[in-house]
């Protein structure tokens, strides 16, 4: 069972919240949820949607085809008018919006009328609880709990006491008590309580904050730029309370150079910014690769180049990111596909940039940045912590014949701090000796480059295979990375209960640098037919397996219209393959 639900209206008039209070109710219904929020880049003004699907079991993404439509103006029904599920339903105020409930948009589905602005002004409530007399009205149609919804206001204005959440409250029950007086006829979708374990409702943008919180991070430093910059803000709210020291700096540049700073005394640093704030960051990148300081950057993807579309989402950064920075240095780049694994690839992060001794990558974008998903409390007891190579203070008050750049074999050498007192190296942006005093004598330059490399040399032995989805040995394989994945296992699940006439699997990846080749090959290797799905125009991930495997993945499905993958565009590709 799936159920979309989608509010739309003007920037500015609340949508954003009722959609996140409608995830959050449907969730303490005992559903699965999937979230997902499109809007310009206007303060004010503008169009703006928010769709959340609801299931009985886990629920990946998006879908195209909605079952309600709450329609806030009429530039809402006029953009959607044609996205119904047969006996779907359009609700809408007819003193904001009009309809012809007999036009052929309109025929198989329930035109329902709601008195919205009546309601707010016969009862002299204030303009911005028309949200929740919106959320009252949608808990009514769906045969939901009041007593739910009622929780979960007195929750989430908790803070501002009983002259808020009264109000509130009211403003919801009188949206509620229109449906049960006056119901919709025909319309057979609900969501009664059910029992289920606890879940919590998250972004990935909160995800991957709560990851680097429970990996011991404790400087935060960042710019504020789409899709990025709720992070800022949620850490800014949350980890102080655990040690974090949360820096908003006036430029990307003073980002990237404070974070290698607080690193290298022995912090656990991590910054955060977008494709256009990156730009910025690359020459502080250099820094880092050749300090062999460790640094977590969570890089947001959105579609460029320059301003591009800024609150659209895309994977258009990929090569970008291994290739950025003058000359060469290893780095490593994770992508998580989901909110969970925002979370624990976030850990596993900082645990290798602490061992490797170089950049990390967590590699994000809008769709999975901004989206909610109902997931499982996070576990933290998986969480390791593994600071590598780095001297104690006793050792470093100690140790002889100190060399900071030592050549071993694994090319990852012993880490001081400063205020050891043998353990002292000179640091800064020259190539370097063992000892990190300035050089340009060849065998030294040859001898660094090397070592340097083979950081990523112990590291491909670490590298987990990609995750495999689906039947083991099936006709169609389809091969993704980072945010993707959600969209994919939707249309997996959907062509299951389709009983699709050919088997198909997916190959997930989110170790994307290094590539995890000798993996791939095997499994590529077995492959009937594979598709690739990639949010970019040049197919970077299918060259990228070219070049490291010499696999040539000739079906593709890309898009670059800033919109993430719908289940359905899948299943049409797969289809169309199929034949």
């Amino acid at each position: 069972m799936n159920i979309t639900w989608k509010i739309g209206g003007e920037a500015g008039f609340g949508i954003m919240t009722t959609g996140m209070m409608f995830s959050r109710l449907a969730t303490r219904h005992g559903y699965h949820i999937f979230d997902y929020v499109e809007f310009p880049s206007l303060i004010r003004g503008g169009h703006n949607v928010y769709e959340v699907c609801v299931g009985d079991e886990d629920t990946h993404s998006q879908e195209k085809k909605i079952d309600v439509l709450f329609a806030l103006n009429q530039e809402t029904i006029d953009k959607h008018k044609n996205e119904f599920k047969d006996g779907g339903i359009l609700v809408y105020d007819p003193e904001t919006a009009k309809v012809d409930a007999n036009a052929n948009s309109f025929k198989n589905i329930i035109v329902y009328t709601v008195p919205l602005t009546a309601i707010v002004r016969d009862n002299k409530l204030l303009k911005v609880m028309e949200n929740n007399v919106a959320l009252g009205i949608t808990t009514g149609i769906f045969g939901m709990d009041i007593n739910i919804l009622n929780s979960l206001i007195a929750d989430t204005f908790s803070e501002k006491g009983d002259k808020i959440i009264l109000p509130n409250q009211q403003a919801a029950k009188l949206g509620f008590d229109y449906v049960v007086k006056n119901p919709p006829q025909g319309f057979d979708r609900k969501l009664i309580k059910r029992t289920a374990q606890p879940k919590i409702v998250i972004t990935g943008n909160e995800a991957y904050v709560l990851g680097a919180i429970a990996s011991g991070c404790k400087f935060y430093a960042a710019y504020p730029m789409t899709p990025m910059a709720a992070a800022l803000v949620y850490m800014a709210e949350v980890g102080p309370k655990y040690g974090v020291v949360v820096k908003h700096a006036e430029d990307e540049i003073s980002v990237i150079n404070m974070a290698i700073g607080a690193s290298y005394t022995g912090v656990r640093s991590m910054i955060n910014t977008a494709g256009g704030g990156f730009s910025l960051m690359v020459e502080g990148l250099g820094l880092a690769g050749i300090t062999e300081t460790p640094l977590v950057i969570v890089m947001a993807q959105r579609p460029g180049p320059a301003t591009g579309l800024p609150t659209y989402t895309g994977q258009g950064d990929l090569k970008f990111l291994i290739n950025a920075s003058q000359d060469e240095f290893p780095r490593v780049i994770l992508a998580p596909g989901d909110v969970e694994e925002a979370f624990y690839l976030t850990v596993e992060a900082f645990n290798i940039a602490d061992k490797l001794q170089t950049p990390v990558f967590v590699l994000v974008d809008k769709f999975l940045c901004e989206s909610h998903k109902s997931a499982p409390i996070f576990d933290q007891t998986k969480i390791t912590i593994d600071r590598g190579n780095l001297l104690s203070k006793e050792i470093g008050d100690t140790v002889e014949n100190y060399m900071r750049y030592q050549d071993t074999p694994s090319g990852i050498s012993p880490r001081n701090l400063p205020g050891m007192k043998k353990a002292i190296a000179t640091i800064n942006s020259y190539e370097h000796t063992e000892y990190g005093f300035s050089t340009e004598d060849i065998t030294d330059r040859i001898k660094q480059v090397e070592k340097r490399n083979r950081k990523l040399d112990s590291y491909k032995t670490t590298i987990l295979k990609p995750t495999k989805y689906g039947d083991e040995n099936a006709q169609v394989t389809l091969i993704a990375w980072g945010s993707t994945k959600g969209p994919i296992l939707q249309a997996l699940k959907r062509l299951k209960s389709e009983n699709f006439n050919q088997t198909v699997n997916f190959i997930h990846l989110n170790h994307v640098w290094p590539l995890p080749k000798e993996a791939l090959i095997e499994e590529l290797n077995k492959c009937q037919k594979v598709l690739l799905v990639e949010g970019n125009s040049q197919a970077q991930m299918a060259s990228l397996i070219r070049e490291q495997t010499g696999i040539e993945i000739k079906n593709k499905l890309l898009k670059y219209d800033g919109r993430p993958f719908y289940p359905e565009e899948i299943i049409e590709k797969i289809k169309e393959i199929s034949i």
